[in-house]
């Protein structure tokens, strides 16, 4: 009962200081349509609303980073200050707009990620108060599935001035805590939970791993 309280504590404590952002403003060109209104199982959420559902069972207060237009419906969107940078854009949006110390930042095409994961990664970045949080999947750093300070701002920005829109690259070295994919094992988080969907085989292939619900 007492690591269950602590447990609740600490998760607390992770959510006042935590902002979420869910990254949707991507042209999905290879998918052939918008990812963010694809649905996995009939009568299902969107990838928007499952990305959002995750996010706000962690942070208080979550945005979605996309057209106020086509978004505006789930919750409050925020356009890219600087449009037509990829990711890193959207990153330096949430990090423009926040006003939390961290930020968890996911996109919006990885409908498998858990809140107990995000929660986990959270409770990790308040630890060391990280500037860059992330966890590593076949090697590799996940920078859409990540915890920001909002001292990354100023990294991004200068990497967007510079046209250089590669995210891993930009991890300052000793002030990033990357989740080794043993640590993310022992508590059952597989590398499964990363899988994103670019295109439309990838959808078909995501809606077979959804249970089926009797009508």
């Amino acid at each position: 009962m007492l690591n269950a309280a602590l447990q609740l504590k600490s998760r607390a404590m992770a959510s006042d200081h935590l902002t979420g952002f869910v990254l949707a403003g991507g042209k999905s060109t290879r998918m052939g349509r918008d990812k963010a209104t694809a649905v996995l199982a009939p009568r299902g959420q969107t990838l928007l609303e499952t990305a959002l559902a995750a996010v706000r069972a962690v942070a208080q207060e979550v945005f979605i980073v996309g057209s106020p237009e086509l978004y505006g419906g789930y919750g409050r969107a925020l356009a890219d200050i600087v449009p037509g940078c990829g990711p890193l854009g959207g990153i330096h949006t949430a990090l423009s707009h926040t006003k939390t110390e961290f930020n968890l930042i996911i996109g919006v095409d990885t409908p498998f990620l858990s809140a107990k994961l995000l929660a986990y990664l959270a409770e990790r970045a308040l630890g060391p108060r990280t500037m860059v949080t992330a966890p590593v999947i076949k090697a590799y750093p996940q920078p859409l599935c990540a915890v920001y300070a909002r001292d990354f701002l100023s990294i991004a920005a200068a990497a967007l001035k510079a046209g250089n829109y590669k995210i891993v690259p930009l991890f300052p070295t000793g002030h990033t805590l990357l989740v080794e994919e043993a640590e993310l094992a022992k508590f059952a988080f597989t590398a499964e939970m990363f899988d994103n969907l670019n295109t439309q085989e990838d959808l078909e292939r995501a809606r077979r791993r959804v249970p089926r619900k009797d009508p």
